[in-house]
């Protein structure tokens, strides 16, 4: 499998950071709903957000990387058998995964950085609090954080339905294309 994409298949690049990102966001969702159950005297009470903060920072820097390689890297054509309407579709919800996520990972980031303090990612580096000090900003942005999170989830649930769809009923190469580059 090549590195790069190419007008047919998609590279080994592309197709990592996809499946590294669906188990990430995957995984921040689920330890984000815990995380709510959790009361002051829990073991994890600390430690799930310092991992849920540094994974989800290291997250959009992986998604900004994708969205550059996105821009110098050619992107596959559509397979043939795709009617307008699903390339249109596929192309609106590639849109709507990316600014959601992005979305996602900011207001996580003005939740984290309402009271001035940066976001310490794996004790490696700390992303300092640029804006902070606004009235009310960590329950706004936590409240955003959490209804962008779930639009986020519908919206990548609606993306694997899709391939599943390709694969199971259209039985085209649209999945595999995401699993093996062919």
């Amino acid at each position: 499998m090549k590195i790069k994409n190419t007008e047919n298949q998609f590279g080994l690049v592309a197709i990592s950071v996809h499946w590294i990102a669906a188990l990430a966001v995957i995984g921040l969702f689920a330890s984000g709903l815990y995380m709510r159950s959790l009361t002051y005297y829990d073991s994890l009470y600390q430690v799930l957000p310092y991992y849920h903060k540094s994974i989800g920072v290291i997250l959009m820097l992986l998604i900004l990387f994708r969205i550059v390689w996105r821009f110098i890297n050619p992107q596959p054509k559509s397979l043939d058998t795709h009617s307008s309407l699903e390339k249109k579709g596929a192309k609106l919800a590639h849109i709507g995964l990316y600014l959601l996520m992005l979305a996602v990972m900011v207001a996580g980031y003005l939740i984290s950085t309402a009271k001035g303090h940066g976001v310490n990612v794996f004790d490696l580096f700390e992303v300092p609090a640029t804006l902070h000090g606004i009235a009310g900003q960590g329950d706004l942005a936590g409240m955003l954080h959490e209804y962008l999170a779930y639009g986020l989830l519908g919206l990548a649930g609606l993306h694997a339905l899709g391939a599943l769809k390709h694969h199971f009923i259209d039985k085209d190469r649209t999945l595999f294309r995401m699993i093996k580059g062919k």
